[in-house]
């Protein structure tokens, strides 16, 4: 049997194209979040997110390479920037938390424990902006812009609202529901699921609330003590 002159090049070729298309293929997954959207992750998530497919996505793939282009690129918040953020988006909050009978308490407490006051923040599952809402979530509200501050938060604060009306206006399945979804906590009997991202959740939402309100009072208290100086002077 003849081998073609420089045959030994044509399987060298080979072999690195081979290798070349191990390299480049990447392992996604495709999950369904708690407000039904679809989201392309170049890693695992927890629940309440939904694994709906996990896939290879060869080099040369056409239809891999589309859903390469919807795979999340998160960036995470900045934290250092909360305390130049957190006054800057005070008079959004106060005038979101009023339009929907809230405190603006609650309200920092879940900008606080979902972006640490990062406009463009952005989750390994896609959630975006201040109170990072998911596609359907925003759409749901009418939000367009999950980046802008004034959008996210009126987004945020809307949902906020029907959860607490939904439960009752109990804080703990409406804090638990904006993370899992009202179907999750349904499901597990007007309880909060048995998800650790959850049940964490909760927990720190909770936390800072408690030390928003303190810090409120206690400023409410300065306040009055100031006012009573000044009228006995």
């Amino acid at each position: 049997m003849r081998f073609p002159k420089n045959y030994h090049f044509y399987i060298l070729f080979i072999l690195l194209l081979s290798v070349t298309q191990a390299v480049i293929a990447r392992v996604a997954y495709q999950y369904r979040a708690p407000d039904g959207s679809i989201v392309f992750t170049g890693e695992q998530l927890e629940l309440p997110f939904q694994l709906v497919k996990k896939m290879t996505l060869n080099w040369g793939d056409v239809k891999a390479r589309k859903i390469e282009k919807q795979i999340v690129e998160p960036k995470e918040p900045d934290v250092a920037a909360k305390s130049k953020n957190q006054p800057k988006f005070a008079t959004i909050v106060d005038a979101k938390a009023k339009k929907y009978k809230l405190i603006p308490e609650l309200l920092h407490a879940v900008i606080e424990a979902e972006s640490a006051y990062d406009p463009d923040a952005v989750s390994h599952a896609g959630a975006v902006g201040l109170m990072q809402l998911m596609p359907a979530t925003a759409k749901r509200f009418g939000v367009t812009d999950r980046t802008s501050p004034t959008q996210s938060i009126e987004g945020g604060a809307h949902y906020l609202r029907v959860l607490l009306d939904y439960f009752d206006n109990d804080l703990t399945l409406a804090i638990a529901s904006y993370n899992a979804g009202e179907g999750a906590v349904i499901k597990y009997g007007r309880k909060i699921p048995p998800y650790r991202e959850t049940q964490n959740y909760v927990v720190k939402v909770k936390k800072f609330l408690r030390r928003n309100l303190k810090k409120s009072q206690a400023q409410s208290i300065t306040s009055n003590v100031k006012q009573a100086d000044r009228q006995g002077s």
